[in-house]
Order: C-alpha cells, then sequence, then structure tokens
C-alpha cells in the first residue's frame, strides 16, 4: 500500500519537496545530480494500527528468541550425551548437538530478523544526502554528530515503542546465557585436588624403573633416582593424572653439604626428596650436577639447588621445589612421613 491509496489529509504533514527535485542534464553539465526520487511514506507512518501490528512482530521475534534460548540451556542439562535421533534426511545424530544448534541458531535468526523488520517498518526511512566535510572533528561537527545521534534515537522510536525495547533488551541479555553455560564442558573446579598427591605416611617410596621399594643402600651418593607412591601402577586409569603431581625425585647427598636445615631435618641419612615437577611450567626435571647438586629442567633451564632447599638460582621458575619428608619403616624401606606441604608444579590460582 503506498501513499497514493491514503487519503491527502491522513499524510503527514510533512512533505518531501526536496528529494523530488530533479537536475536536467545538458551540454555544460552532462552528468547533472538527478537528486532523490519523491519519498513515499509507508502505511506504518500513516496507520497507527498498521504500526501497532509490526510492534508487536517485532515483540514476537524477540520473545521466541528469549524462548529459543531457554530451550537452549534445557537442552543442555536435560538430553543425555550418548542420546542419539533420527533425523531425515541426515540420518541418526546426536540429540543434544541438534537441540542445541536448532535453540541456538532460532535464537539468533530472530533476534537479527526482529532488528530487520524493526527498521523496516518502524524506524525513518528518509534518505537523507550529507555533504563531505573535512577529517579533523571541528567543535561545529561534533555538534552536529550529537544532533544527529539524538535525532537517529528519536527516529528510532525506542523510547515510545517500549514493548520493542522491553522484549529487544530481555533478547540481548538473555542470549549470553547460552555461552555461561557451555563453561560447563571445562569440568568441575579442582577443589582442593591441586593441592595433595597420593603421597601419606607410611607410603613406600618405589623405584620408576624397577617398580620395586626403595632401601637407603638403593640410593648412593651422586645419584639421581626417580619414584612413584606405592600402589600407583603405570596401569591405572588415572596414572597419569597422579604422576603428574607425584613425581618423585631422590639424591644421596653428604648430610653435612645440606645447607638448609629444614632440609636436612626432612631428609634421611642425606637422602633428600623432592617434586620432579618444575614449578615454571610443570615439566618434569631430569638433568642432574652431582658436583654442585643443581638440577636443570630442560624445558627452559630453570635450576634448582638441592643442597638449599631446592631453590632456584636462575631461570623463569617462581618458587623452590616443594620437598617429601622421608624416613625408614621397620622393615628398612623409604617411606614418606606424609604428604607435600605445599602444591607441586607452577603457581597457580588457588596457591595462597
Amino acid at each position: 500500500m503506498s501513499s497514493h491509496d491514503i487519503p491527502e489529509e491522513n499524510l503527514p504533514a510533512e512533505q518531501d519537496t526536496e528529494s523530488g527535485a530533479v537536475a536536467v542534464a545538458d551540454e555544460e553539465n552532462p552528468f547533472a545530480d538527478p537528486g532523490l526520487p519523491p519519498h513515499e511514506h509507508r502505511i506504518q507512518d500513516i496507520d497507527e494500527r498498521a504500526a501497532k501490528r509490526s510492534e508487536r512482530t517485532v515483540a514476537l521475534l524477540f520473545t521466541v528468541s528469549m524462548l529459543a534460548t531457554i530451550g537452549f540451556i534445557a537442552s543442555y542439562v536435560a538430553i543425555p550425551n550418548d542420546k542419539s535421533i533420527y533425523v531425515f534426511p541426515i540420518g541418526h545424530i546426536s540429540a543434544m548437538n541438534f537441540a542445541l544448534g536448532l535453540t541456538l541458531g532460532v535464537a539468533l535468526f530472530t533476534i537479527g530478523a526482529g532488528a530487520v523488520h524493526w527498521a523496516r517498518t518502524l524506524m525513518s526511512d528518509v534518505e537523507i544526502a550529507d555533504e563531505r566535510h573535512p577529517v579533523e572533528a571541528s567543535p561545529e561537527v561534533k555538534a552536529k554528530v550529537m544532533a544527529d545521534f539524538r535525532q537517529g534515537a528519536k527516529e528510532s522510536v525506542i523510547g515510545r515503542r517500549k514493548l520493542i525495547r522491553t522484549t529487544m533488551l530481555g533478547a540481548l541479555a538473555m542470549f549470553p546465557l547460552s555461552g555461561l553455560f557451555l563453561l560447563r564442558d571445562l569440568g568441575s573446579l579442582p577443589g582442593t585436588k591441586l593441592r595433595h598427591t597420593m603421597w601419606s605416611k607410611g607410603k613406600l617410596l618405589v623405584n620408576m624403573n624397577t617398580n620395586q621399594p626403595l632401601r637407603p643402600s638403593d640410593v648412593q651418593v651422586g645419584s639421581l633416582t626417580f619414584a612413584k607412591p606405592e600402589g600407583l601402577e603405570e596401569t591405572s586409569e588415572d596414572f597419569q593424572v597422579e604422576i603428574a603431581k607425584a613425581a618423585l625425585m631422590i639424591v644421596r647427598l653428604q648430610p653435612e653439604n645440606i645447607k638448609d636445615k629444614k632440609e636436612l631435618s626432612w631428609s634421611h641419612e642425606g637422602i633428600v626428596a623432592f617434586s620432579k615437577i618444575c614449578t615454571h611450567v610443570g615439566c618434569p626435571i631430569s638433568l642432574y650436577e652431582q658436583q654442585t647438586h643443581h638440577v636443570l629442567c630442560p624445558c627452559h633451564q630453570s635450576t634448582f639447588d638441592l643442597s638449599d632447599g631446592a631453590r632456584v638460582i636462575f631461570g623463569p621458575a617462581g618458587h623452590a621445589l616443594p620437598q617429601l619428608r622421608i624416613g625408614v619403616n621397620a622393615d628398612g624401606y623409604l617411606e614418606a612421613l606424609g604428604d607435600f606441604e605445599e602444591p607441586v608444579g607452577p603457581a597457580f590460582w588457588e596457591r595462597g
């Protein structure tokens, strides 16, 4: 329906006289500006009932987007990961993936469709020619920009069409909830699991190579031995997770060469046990220099002095290697006297 079909008394008071002006080309000006075609008013500009229908249509689209977002969240929570459905002509697919894709697509599409319908039926559609202006922002330009912004806000009718404004803000506010629920796939919070390992009072130190419990006589001065907790087998389902925290590095020093008093009291006849996990980014330490009692991380060359509490003497590591307090049980085997007193490996967000 065009403005030609509406009685003249119902048309808006302002008429676009200049937009219909046409310049005629002649010999002196063969490329004359043809001007803009006459502006035709939309039915929504003339009939408030039609404008209300458009408003309700836009609001319905935004409401459908909100419902689709709720459906996305419900699908993510309620549908099992292993459930499949048959969809023609695709075949059997994951029910969760199908539901998530469908609801997310509807939520996005209806927000876009609502915005487009709003712009095409209710916002101002008058074409305006704006002359080129200098690049620098003069005070006059800034004033014009603010005036244009205020005019655009007024023409968008967002202040008068409260139903559109409310439902649009609701759709835009609820849609990000889809992303928040996807964060569940990152796993559960670590809690205190990163603070504890399999080491506990009475756990035997088992040689990683021979898989046999260690006696003090098995560790010679200047040697480097790697150990794991008793009961941790390579066939265990959680072996990689546990060994990444419990891997132990055992070195025997002459007691008189141990500078740190705490290290000496936690050792047994010069045998000291430190975490094998570098405190920089968690690489396994494996290079030992027996003359200096230094161990070197091969990844980024962090160097620790095992004769002085395994403190950092070079490299990017932030703190010393945690030490495990050890002793000997009644059968003559090396055993742990507890767990590490601080988290092993790199610093993390729960380290206090």
